[in-house]
């Protein structure tokens, strides 16, 4: 242990501890901008400035550790002084129209500002101007940019992606897309985890609520609605709502009170999905087509445009099944257009989801030309979400469970599980397993392929399960830097599966791009426990016994992986194509 003082208190610390985290142990919290433990420890922003008596030069809290007898001012007017200055400075370089910035009242250097009390900016104003297609789903403001590097360091050390980089020097020195690409060019997965770590509004998604309210006020559309499940892990966090409180049936009464039409669960279609991929994966590795690469998950978007830009070679191994989202869009400009009696045209979907790639995946071209139009017209994201519930003057308070509509009302446990890492695996191999043995297996019998936390065995959970004289051999991957060095291994023949479960996102979709934001906390594991929970209580816990489920087959899709099915629920994955849509 170490005993130090900060500002007049004497406490104990391990060793190793930063003055920073010193600080925090005894209720003091220092302001930082660019510090992310573990991923950005750069100093650069010098906003965590303390006094170190019997020293002349003030130093950063965030990358010195405690030491034996240390007296720190973590307030004195010296340091006051230079952490002024320095915000003001910074302020200097940012455009500071808050109003019109998407983390307005959500920003580390509006908090800070605030806090110091700056009032007026008494350095000449340099705000630099990049160009940047706002189609694309992801989009970054450069005037609002405060050279942090925390996107360079998250795309670097957690994705491996490499997708940022900085650019130029001394006073022009900026971040941009690496290699002098435009953001087009580049191989990035739209997982959104810059924006999730850019302390201000320099890094957010496209915004597409107008599209939804302009498709509720046309008489000619039929808008439906579909919300992801690691949506209601985490939507109150945006309306100051506990995680009791904050259900998947008040996300549906808002979206009905803002006037949409029909309101869904997208465990549905994650039920669907199961039925769909667990046959497929039965049948490809019962036909040993599985013996030299496993198959892998293709619902998570950020995967496949990872897969198909790095590993080209194979996308052929991934699962054709399409992703909940599309099947549920799919569905309903089929089979429930049939049972409203109207033209797909007619039928506007939009989706609830926590993710920013899945903006991109509801532009990709339909290979079968099933029907006019898209899968799906529309993607939110959970912050877009409270966007909207707060723009329709809607108070959370009010709301209050609701069901989904029918005829897709039920949902499982298996299905609500998809939004954690391990969730797809776990509810594919419960069906699985009832495919093979024809029946149920121990509803927790595969619990092994969940994962623990933040680099739990580098992000990867191996299992082994024996089914009769057949044994199944799987992984579970979340994270892309974690995925890249899993494929490596694959590749190199050091491990070898049967089935792969990869998620683009540290967590899974708890901990997608497109969740609330709260600077320096990573809450995916917290928000699966949420979900894990609702798994254990549900009524129902395996998707193939999920009654409307059964009711679609026999009425519209004849029985899973057949032509009809595989036509409209499964889809092709050119690795030529990666971006969708006009303009991007």
């Amino acid at each position: 242990m170490v005993n130090l003082t900060i500002d007049g208190k004497q406490i104990s610390v391990k060793e190793n501890t930063t003055i920073m985290e010193a600080a925090a142990q005894c209720g003091i919290p220092i302001p930082k901008l660019c510090y992310l433990k573990g991923i950005n420890e750069i100093a650069a922003c010098r906003v965590c400035v303390v006094e170190l008596e019997g020293k002349e030069k003030l130093i950063t809290s965030c990358n010195n550790v405690a030491e034996e007898g240390m007296v720190i001012y973590t307030n004195s007017p010296k340091v006051r002084r230079h952490r002024r200055k320095n915000v003001e400075l910074i302020l200097s370089q940012h455009d500071c129209q808050c109003v019109t910035c998407a983390r307005s009242g959500n920003c580390s250097l509006q908090k800070i500002a605030n806090d110091l009390n700056i009032l007026e900016i008494p350095f000449k104003k340099e705000i630099e101007h990049q160009a940047w297609n706002k189609k694309f789903p992801l989009i970054r403001d450069s005037a609002k940019c405060i050279k942090c590097m925390r996107c360079v360091q998250v795309c670097d050390k957690v994705q491996a992606l490499n997708i940022w980089d900085v650019e130029g020097t001394g006073s022009r020195t900026t971040v941009n897309v690496a290699g002098h690409k435009n953001i087009e060019e580049a191989d990035c997965s739209l997982c959104g985890q810059c924006i999730t770590h850019c302390p201000v509004g320099a890094l957010r998604e496209r915004n597409d609520t107008e599209k939804v309210w302009d498709a509720i006020a046309d008489k000619d559309k039929i808008v439906v609605a579909q919300v992801a499940p690691a949506v209601r892990a985490a939507w109150g966090e945006e309306l100051g709502l506990k995680p009791a409180d904050a259900t998947v049936g008040k996300i549906l009464d808002s979206l009905k009170r803002m006037g949409v039409d029909y309101v869904f669960d997208t465990t549905f279609s994650a039920d669907l999905t199961i039925m769909e991929e667990g046959n497929e994966f039965v049948q490809r590795f019962t036909s040993g087509e599985l013996k030299d690469r496993p198959m892998f998950t293709s619902c998570c978007p950020g995967w496949i445009r990872f897969i198909k830009t790095q590993y080209p070679h194979l996308v052929k191994y991934l699962s054709t099944a399409k992703s909940p989202q599309q099947m549920f869009g799919a569905a309903m400009k089929t089979y429930f257009a049939d049972k409203l009696g109207v033209e797909p045209e007619k039928i506007f979907t939009v989706s609830v989801m926590p993710c920013v790639a899945k903006k991109a995946e509801s532009e990709m071209p339909l290979y079968y030309g099933e029907y006019a139009g898209r899968d799906i017209d529309v993607v939110i994201t959970t912050r877009e979400l409270a966007k909207m519930i707060r723009s329709a003057h809607i108070s959370p308070e009010t709301l209050v469970d609701i069901e989904s509509d029918r005829p897709m009302q039920e949902g499982t446990g298996a299905g609500v599980i998809f939004g954690a890492t391990g969730g797809v695996m776990e509810a594919a191999l419960r069906s699985a397993y009832f495919l093979i043995k024809g029946v149920n297996p121990p509803v927790d019998a595969f619990k092994a392929v969940r994962s623990q936390g933040f680099n739990e065995n580098d992000g990867v959970q191996e299992a082994n399960f024996q089914i009769d004289d057949i044994t199944v051999r799987t992984a579970v991957v979340s994270g892309l830097g974690n995925t890249r060095a899993l494929l490596k291994k694959i590749e190199s023949g050091e491990v070898h599966y049967d089935f792969v479960e990869v998620m683009a996102c540290p967590g899974g979709c708890v901990g997608g791009g497109g969740q609330p934001i709260h600077d320096g906390e990573e809450l995916a594991f917290e928000r699966g426990k949420n979900l894990y929970y609702l798994d254990e209580t549900a009524n129902l816990r395996f998707s193939h016994e999920n009654p409307d489920i059964l009711a679609m087959y026999e009425e519209y899709f004849e029985k899973p992986v057949s032509h009809k099915a595989h036509m409209l629920l499964h889809t092709e994955h050119d690795p030529e194509v990666v971006n969708y849509g006009e303009g991007f």
